[in-house]
């Protein structure tokens, strides 16, 4: 194994996805979790936010949780079962939907109170590629290597604070930036993923799932690979790597690919028919391993992912914990995310979209705009603080509404989805 020094505290720099899969950043962890995982972006985060260093990112109040706050919360409800749909909810949630009941696909499910949840679904089993939403099943496969290499908790939090990773051809490429951040000299910068560019096992994941970068999505597929492939002996050097990768006949390639990302689907209880990542997410993923399927996603069975996260049973209990550190937001806010109804409340989440134009008279292209098709989807779980009636629910959108501008759509229906929450769980001196 690789490990991570000091002489490799470096700046470092991934692009987030390529124009078919576009995605503005976002980024997740606790701001206080440098300690713990070594992600020096988080501590980029908490000094701008405490004032230190300049920033243009101002923190909501939902963002500034600490990692003890943000925990999975169904542990002791490991029996719960999602309850059939709520007639006057569903309703609810169809008459926000009005007009596009055929391009959407949605499913809520309501767990602010336990004794009396609540679940709306309007077209839960309609299937789509889910564009970066896919991560999370790339996330999964990675934990669910690790967790079959080292089942002590404690030797995986060394291979994911201690492995340095080092960007190949498998990162490219991606053109877009995100911020990264120098320890030394306490700055904060945007550029470009470039091949030879380090970080650690955490941080790639970090870039993965927060800012939604191709690149570290490639190079964790890569990882995921390894890891299953050499067991113990995991990390090989970077000329094993490349023999590895260049010798290796296609077709036991793409039997490690599914091994590593679809088997873990099936083994952790939910269809793979219904979600599943067929390829890598770069082009140089894709020129060196066929991942030998397509690509998509069900709200019904998404939700699913983040039930057992939940309850600890996504992988284990650590491995739980950790992917629902991973998605919280702790900068800026984008697509459903970015509702104003949701500043005060911790976000959990990840989107993807993908969408593409034809010359139409009258019609201008632009992004998360398309007329050939304009795919847009979000994954969100939403927890609100006391003063706002501790809501806790979960939310699935997958659509498909062309010519209109998604990445709003769907901030729209995040802030009308959680205004129906709070007209259903008043506080304390309101009515509903």
């Amino acid at each position: 194994m690789k490990l991570l020094t000091n002489k490799h505290i470096i700046p470092l720099a991934f692009c987030v996805v390529s124009c078919s899969l576009f995605s503005v950043p976002v980024q997740a962890y606790p701001l206080d979790g440098y300690e713990d995982t070594g992600i020096r972006r988080t501590e980029g985060a908490r000094l701008a936010n405490e004032g230190v260093i300049r920033d243009s990112v101002r923190q909501v109040p939902g963002s500034l949780w600490s990692t003890a706050q943000v925990d999975i919360r169904l542990l002791d409800n490991k029996d719960f079962q999602v309850p059939a749909p709520d007639p006057a909810l569903t309703k609810q949630l169809k008459k926000l939907l009005a007009g596009h009941l055929n391009e959407y696909g949605v499913v809520i499910l309501d767990l602010t109170d336990m004794n009396n949840p609540r679940f709306a679904a309007h077209r839960g089993d309609y299937k789509q590629n889910v564009g970066s939403v896919g991560k999370i099943l790339v996330a999964l496969g990675m934990f669910q290597a690790m967790a079959d290499v080292w089942p002590d908790d404690k030797k995986r939090i060394e291979v994911l604070k201690n492995t340095l990773v080092t960007a190949d051809e498998f990162s490219q490429s991606d053109h877009h930036t995100i911020r990264v951040f120098d320890l030394k000299n306490k700055k904060l910068t945007r550029t470009k993923m470039k091949i030879g560019q380090q970080g650690s096992q955490y941080e790639f994941l970090d870039w993965m799932l927060s800012v939604s970068s191709n690149a570290a999505a490639a190079m964790n597929q890569r990882q995921a690979m390894l890891m299953n492939q050499y067991g113990q002996d995991f990390q090989p050097s970077e000329t094993e790597i490349k023999r590895f990768f260049k010798e290796t006949p296609s077709k036991e390639k793409t039997a490690l690919f599914q091994k590593t990302f679809w088997e873990p689907v099936t083994r952790n209880g939910m269809d793979i028919n219904n979600f599943r990542q067929g390829s890598f997410f770069t082009h140089g993923g894709k020129q060196r391993v066929n991942g030998g399927g397509n690509s998509y996603g069900t709200a019904n069975e998404i939700l699913k992912y983040l039930l057992k996260m939940e309850k600890g049973e996504l992988v284990d209990e650590f491995s739980s914990r950790q992917l629902k550190r991973l998605l919280y937001l702790t900068e800026r806010r984008i697509r459903y995310a970015s509702s104003p109804a949701l500043k005060n409340s911790a976000v959990y989440y990840k989107s993807g979209s993908l969408y593409k134009c034809k010359k139409e008279e009258g019609f201008k292209c632009s992004a998360y705009k398309g007329n050939v098709r304009n795919y847009m989807n979000s994954v969100a779980i939403i927890e609100s603080p006391p003063e706002e009636g501790n809501l806790y629910y979960m939310v699935v959108v997958i659509s498909n509404v062309l010519r209109k501008n998604s990445a709003v759509d769907h901030q729209t229906l995040g802030t009308r989805i959680h205004r129906l929450m709070q007209k259903a769980h008043p506080v304390k001196g309101q009515t509903k």
